[in-house]
Protein backbone atom coordinates (compact mmCIF):
# COMPACT_ATOMS: atom_id res chain seq x y z
CA UNK A 1 0.00 0.00 0.00
CA UNK A 2 1.45 3.72 -0.82
CA UNK A 3 2.37 6.02 1.48
CA UNK A 4 -0.57 7.85 1.81
CA UNK A 5 -2.17 4.44 3.53
CA UNK A 6 -1.65 6.47 7.25
CA UNK A 7 -2.54 9.68 5.93
CA UNK A 8 -4.55 11.52 9.27
CA UNK A 9 -8.19 11.26 8.29
CA UNK A 10 -8.12 8.64 5.87
CA UNK A 11 -9.22 4.79 7.23
CA UNK A 12 -6.50 2.52 8.54
CA UNK A 13 -5.61 -0.50 6.69
CA UNK A 14 -7.12 -3.59 8.27
CA UNK A 15 -4.94 -6.37 9.12
CA UNK A 16 -4.96 -10.04 10.60
CA UNK A 17 -2.24 -11.72 11.95
CA UNK A 18 -1.65 -14.07 14.30
CA UNK A 19 -1.91 -13.17 17.96
CA UNK A 20 -0.58 -15.14 21.46
CA UNK A 21 -3.74 -16.84 21.91
CA UNK A 22 -5.44 -15.73 18.56
CA UNK A 23 -5.63 -14.21 15.64
CA UNK A 24 -5.63 -10.06 16.03
CA UNK A 25 -7.72 -7.94 13.54
CA UNK A 26 -8.34 -4.28 13.04
CA UNK A 27 -11.90 -5.15 11.20
CA UNK A 28 -14.53 -5.06 14.36
CA UNK A 29 -12.78 -2.55 16.22
CA UNK A 30 -15.35 0.15 15.25
CA UNK A 31 -16.43 2.23 18.36
CA UNK A 32 -13.46 1.42 20.06
CA UNK A 33 -10.09 3.99 19.87
CA UNK A 34 -7.31 1.83 18.50
CA UNK A 35 -3.79 2.31 19.42
CA UNK A 36 -1.35 0.62 17.01
CA UNK A 37 2.33 0.12 18.17
CA UNK A 38 4.91 -1.23 15.86
CA UNK A 39 7.40 -2.52 18.09
CA UNK A 40 10.70 -5.31 17.89
CA UNK A 41 12.46 -6.47 20.92
CA UNK A 42 16.03 -4.62 19.61
CA UNK A 43 14.13 -0.83 19.93
CA UNK A 44 15.34 0.61 23.19
CA UNK A 45 12.40 3.05 23.34
CA UNK A 46 10.08 0.00 23.32
CA UNK A 47 11.50 -0.72 26.34
CA UNK A 48 10.01 2.47 28.18
CA UNK A 49 6.77 2.51 25.94
CA UNK A 50 5.46 -1.26 26.74
CA UNK A 51 4.91 0.03 30.69
CA UNK A 52 2.97 3.00 29.67
CA UNK A 53 0.83 1.12 27.02
CA UNK A 54 -0.14 -1.41 29.58
CA UNK A 55 -0.86 1.21 32.08
CA UNK A 56 -3.18 2.59 29.54
CA UNK A 57 -4.75 0.03 28.35
CA UNK A 58 -5.69 -0.92 32.12
CA UNK A 59 -7.13 2.99 32.71
CA UNK A 60 -8.93 2.96 29.41
CA UNK A 61 -10.53 -0.47 28.45
CA UNK A 62 -13.51 -0.08 29.99
CA UNK A 63 -14.05 3.66 27.71
CA UNK A 64 -13.27 1.75 24.83
CA UNK A 65 -9.78 1.72 24.42
CA UNK A 66 -7.83 -1.16 22.35
CA UNK A 67 -3.89 -1.15 22.23
CA UNK A 68 -2.36 -3.84 19.70
CA UNK A 69 1.40 -4.01 19.53
CA UNK A 70 2.71 -5.36 16.48
CA UNK A 71 5.86 -7.47 17.04
CA UNK A 72 8.03 -7.11 13.84
CA UNK A 73 10.68 -9.34 14.92
CA UNK A 74 11.86 -11.63 12.02
CA UNK A 75 12.51 -14.40 14.71
CA UNK A 76 9.78 -15.49 17.24
CA UNK A 77 12.01 -15.97 20.29
CA UNK A 78 13.32 -12.66 20.09
CA UNK A 79 9.58 -11.51 21.02
CA UNK A 80 9.32 -13.93 23.84
CA UNK A 81 12.64 -13.21 25.04
CA UNK A 82 11.63 -9.50 25.10
CA UNK A 83 8.36 -10.32 26.52
CA UNK A 84 9.36 -12.43 29.55
CA UNK A 85 11.40 -9.17 30.42
CA UNK A 86 8.81 -6.69 29.91
CA UNK A 87 5.03 -8.14 29.21
CA UNK A 88 2.42 -6.68 27.56
CA UNK A 89 -0.64 -6.04 29.30
CA UNK A 90 -2.14 -5.55 25.67
CA UNK A 91 -2.82 -7.40 22.66
CA UNK A 92 0.23 -8.73 20.94
CA UNK A 93 0.50 -9.67 16.99
CA UNK A 94 3.27 -10.99 15.12
CA UNK A 95 4.61 -9.89 11.50
CA UNK A 96 7.65 -11.56 10.97
CA UNK A 97 6.74 -10.85 6.73
CA UNK A 98 6.58 -7.36 7.98
CA UNK A 99 3.31 -6.50 5.55
CA UNK A 100 1.99 -4.78 7.99
CA UNK A 101 4.56 -2.00 8.63
CA UNK A 102 4.69 -0.99 5.11
CA UNK A 103 1.11 -0.61 4.60
CA UNK A 104 1.49 1.49 7.66
CA UNK A 105 4.79 3.47 6.35
CA UNK A 106 6.63 2.78 9.67
CA UNK A 107 9.97 4.31 9.43
CA UNK A 108 10.99 4.62 12.35
CA UNK A 109 10.73 2.23 15.78
CA UNK A 110 8.34 2.54 17.75
CA UNK A 111 5.59 3.52 15.20
CA UNK A 112 2.27 4.19 16.82
CA UNK A 113 -1.13 5.10 14.85
CA UNK A 114 -4.31 6.33 16.73
CA UNK A 115 -7.25 5.22 15.16
CA UNK A 116 -10.87 6.80 16.22
CA UNK A 117 -13.49 5.09 16.78
CA UNK A 118 -14.97 5.54 12.91
CA UNK A 119 -11.71 3.45 11.82
CA UNK A 120 -10.00 6.68 10.41
CA UNK A 121 -6.75 7.73 11.25
CA UNK A 122 -6.94 10.11 13.93
CA UNK A 123 -2.25 11.13 14.65
CA UNK A 124 0.83 9.07 13.69
CA UNK A 125 3.75 9.37 16.03
CA UNK A 126 7.18 7.95 15.66
CA UNK A 127 9.19 6.97 18.54
CA UNK A 128 8.88 6.85 22.49
CA UNK A 129 10.22 9.19 25.07
CA UNK A 130 8.89 9.40 28.95
CA UNK A 131 8.70 13.08 28.38
CA UNK A 132 5.93 12.35 25.76
CA UNK A 133 3.72 10.14 28.00
CA UNK A 134 1.20 12.92 29.05
CA UNK A 135 0.61 14.38 25.74
CA UNK A 136 0.07 10.93 24.69
CA UNK A 137 -2.14 9.98 26.65
CA UNK A 138 -3.75 13.11 26.42
CA UNK A 139 -4.91 12.24 22.27
CA UNK A 140 -5.71 9.17 23.54
CA UNK A 141 -8.65 10.99 25.83
CA UNK A 142 -9.33 13.29 23.17
CA UNK A 143 -10.08 10.52 20.61
CA UNK A 144 -12.48 8.82 23.48
CA UNK A 145 -14.42 11.52 24.01
CA UNK A 146 -13.12 12.30 27.85
CA UNK A 147 -11.95 15.75 27.29
CA UNK A 148 -12.13 18.45 24.46
CA UNK A 149 -9.22 18.80 21.86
Amino acid sequence: LPASAVTVGQPAPDFALPGLARDVQLSGSTGKVVYVDFWASWCTPCRQSFPWMSEMQTRYRDAGLRIVGINLDKKRPDADAFLAKLPAGFELAFDAAGQTPRAYDVKAMPTSVLIGKDGKVLWVHRGFAPEQRDELEQKIRQALGLQKP
